[in-house]
């Protein structure tokens, strides 16, 4: 017999291989259900609705996420392998994720516009939570590396790893991980370098209350 929590498992991967190969917006609840093996109505009363429904698969993706990305950041022994583990959990990410469009947080952004009325939009929220996460993430390492500009490096941490998830999403054939890896060293190592020069002016000298 089987138990509520593996039809919910069932519904939820069948919603993150339809909505991230197909699309979200052509991807129905009654294509959803079949794929999961079960009626509308039992998909509706786990999930509540479609919105609610991709909600879920977007939050269990971001926690599979965070879970590789805790593993990389593990296993990296110096505080700029802690920076640059954020790219060996993509490879791992990548390894272990069912086949779909790649970046799914990307793939609902570019398919769901904001509120026109401005209201708030909890599926978004969730993206935007995602940014935040990853963000704030990288500033602390950046921080803890003892980088002379925590929130500049993780900005341009980002942009990288943005980079690598666009890649994906276009299918390209070449292997962006590896390429944006070994950018993300170079930079941090650039970075390394100029807080080191004896006339490198401190961290909070560019800052208009510095003096205060």
């Amino acid at each position: 017999m089987r138990r509520p929590g593996d039809t919910r498992e069932r519904i939820l991967d069948a919603a993150e291989g339809l909505f991230f190969r197909d699309g979200i917006a052509v991807t129905g609840v009654d294509a959803v259900a079949a794929a999961a093996g079960v009626a509308v109505v039992t998909l509706y009363k786990h999930v509540g609705s479609k919105d609610a429904l991709l909600r879920d698969v977007l939050r269990r993706r971001l926690d599979a996420w965070l879970v590789h990305w805790d593993a990389a950041v593990a296993r990296a022994g110096t505080p700029r392998a802690r920076l640059l583990a954020v790219f060996d959990a993509v490879a791992t990410f990548r390894a272990a994720a069912t086949p779909t469009q790649w970046c799914c947080f990307l793939a609902t952004a570019s398919e769901r516009p904001a509120p026109a009325d401005g209201g708030q939009d909890p599926v978004l929220e969730l993206v935007e939570q995602d940014t935040r996460l990853v963000t704030d993430r990288l500033a602390a390492l950046a921080r803890d590396a003892g980088l002379p500009d925590p929130d500049g490096t993780a900005a341009t941490l980002l942009l990288l790893y943005n980079g690598v998830l666009a890649s994906l999403l276009r299918g390209e054939p070449a292997d962006p991980v590896p390429l944006a890896r070994r950018a993300a060293a170079t930079l941090l190592d650039a970075d390394r370098l100029d807080a080191d020069r004896p006339d490198a002016a401190p961290p909070d000298a560019a800052r208009p209350d510095a003096a205060r």
